[in-house]
């Protein structure tokens, strides 16, 4: 079987040089321009370019009720951007003319008044944009933002919710779904703020038993996440009317933007403002008559912008139906009115990304590093933020070492190293069995404490060793061998459960 190989990633010790040079603003030179100027020719990376105004359908009563479902997978104010992406897109689709009844939010709600937020009550999702926070509904948060909520609330379940306002998707077969998903994630998993994390397995069966109630004619995922691609590779069926597009391929990282240190984003913010794929979209939309753009026009725009630098970026990918990338995308999150004149190819370009992009599993570090930096010398601030810097460091130093130690103890010190790093070729699913992949998960954590956020990038690596044929007797002996015991620190606790 041909394998492709991934790397980890740079040596800690490099990161951290990195860091230090994330505040220089000649860096944008790389770039050059503030803008992208995309390709006009209508036989382009756009296929047919813009339709002209006759090509436009404008019949709003065909088409069925729109209903949405944001969700922000994160908590903690390192991980802004993904609250602010949800906020943003509930602008978005508030503006479009999607009624407030058909639009169900997820989100932790903790950035808003966060004590480290410099304009409380107010969130931003690019340095120059006005609050995305207000009137946002708050359906589920806290700890009702949970992966059975997110299912019971998509298969009009509304018994089955638990807390929240009790919202579902209550649709029928005409309608038309848009779900919007923002957050950290690894090789066939996405992240929650609670536990357990949402599975691909478990997404795709939830997603089937949609389409087996009728209860949609058809359904667009917009997701956002590292190695998003996983969550649809393989493993989404032809024939449920369903068009997937996710910020990066199966096994790299996805990105966030308007960060700290970037010329333009206001020095009171030490975090980043927004993720590159989900604003791209956003800004995207923000921009177009969208009864004129189609699902696939849009997703080569996005494209283009996330992966357009040499440095940094993703593969945008898209999954599913692909008849369905034909419509316009006023079809799942409606359009502004002030744009109803804008046709034509002419507008064609989308503002560069930021020139201090950062991966995604690196801006909870970027985050401390910068209230390290800002902190005075001496101060109660400084100390507290020296700590949460080195917790973090430590957690990960803690993750790779085990995870590299348990995979020599199971297949031996030559060949450990290289079975952690196996990619399966594209459009094979992750892995063959999910329930075992679940509990080599679970057994790691009993040993050696949780995965969090930044521990999901080993998720392909418990792919490996599960597909390897290793069972959990055998996972929990090479576990307690490598991990004596679970770190003091918060990343690693367990006292909110079990990630799988």
């Amino acid at each position: 079987m041909m394998v492709r190989y991934y790397t980890v990633g740079a040596p800690l010790v490099i990161l951290l040089l990195l860091l230090s040079l994330l505040v220089n603003s000649n860096s944008r030179e790389i770039i050059g321009d503030d803008l992208i100027k995309l390709p006009s020719d209508h036989n382009s990376i756009l296929e047919i370019g813009f339709p002209k105004s006759n090509d436009i359908d404008d019949d709003d009563d065909t088409i069925g009720t729109k209903w949405a479902v944001l969700i922000a997978g994160s908590n903690g104010y390192w991980n802004y951007r993904h609250q602010a992406d949800v906020c943003h897109a509930y602008q978005l689709l508030k503006r479009g003319g999607v009624k407030d009844e058909n639009i169900i939010v997820f989100m932790y709600d903790d950035i808003a008044y966060n004590e480290e937020n410099p304009r409380p009550g107010v969130v931003i999702n690019n340095p120059f944009g006005t609050d995305v926070y207000a009137g946002v509904p708050k359906d589920y948060t806290g700890e009702d933002v949970t992966v059975d909520n997110f299912f019971a609330v998509l298969l009009g379940n509304k018994t089955a919710t638990t807390g929240g306002s009790g919202k579902v998707v209550d649709s029928g077969p005409n309608d038309h779904i848009f779900i919007f998903y923002s957050d950290h994630g690894g090789s066939g998993v996405i992240g929650m703020p609670t536990y357990p994390y949402l599975y691909a397995d478990d997404l795709i069966d939830t997603l089937q038993k949609k389409h087996a109630l009728g209860a949609y004619k058809s359904l667009v995922f917009y997701l956002e996440s590292c190695e998003s691609g996983s969550m649809f590779e393989g493993i989404l069926p032809d024939g449920l009317n369903i068009y997937a597009t996710t910020a990066s391929n199966a096994w790299e990282s996805s990105w966030g933007t308007y960060c700290p240190g970037e010329d333009h984003v206001p020095p009171e913010y030490d975090t980043c403002l927004g993720d590159l794929y989900s604003v791209s979209w956003m800004e995207d939309s923000e921009k177009r008559n969208l009864r004129a753009e189609t699902l696939k026009q849009q997703y080569e725009l996005v494209k283009k912008r996330t992966g357009s630098d040499m440095f940094y970026g993703s593969n945008v990918m898209e999954y599913g139906d692909a008849d369905l990338n034909k419509e316009k995308v006023y079809v799942y999150i409606g359009t502004n009115p002030a744009n109803d004149n804008i046709t034509g190819v002419d507008n064609n370009i989308l503002p560069s990304s930021s020139s201090v992009a950062v991966n995604q599993r690196d801006a909870d570090l970027l985050h401390f590093w910068h209230k390290l930096r800002k902190a005075p010398e001496g101060s109660s601030r400084k100390v507290e933020a020296q700590k949460k810097f080195s917790e973090a460091i430590s957690h990960r130093v803690h993750l790779d070492d085990s995870i590299e130690l348990i995979a020599k103890l199971l297949f031996g010190i030559e060949k450990g190293s290289e079975m952690l790093h196996i990619v399966r070729p594209a459009g094979e699913p992750l892995v063959d069995d999910w329930k075992r992949l679940k509990a080599l998960v679970r057994t790691f954590e009993v040993h050696c404490g949780s995965l969090s956020q930044y521990g999901m990038k080993h998720m392909r690596s418990f792919a490996n060793i599960c597909n390897a044929g290793i069972t959990p007797e055998k996972m929990a002996i090479a576990s307690e061998e490598a991990c004596p015991s679970i770190p003091a620190n918060p990343w690693s606790s367990l006292h909110r459960g079990f990630s799988a």
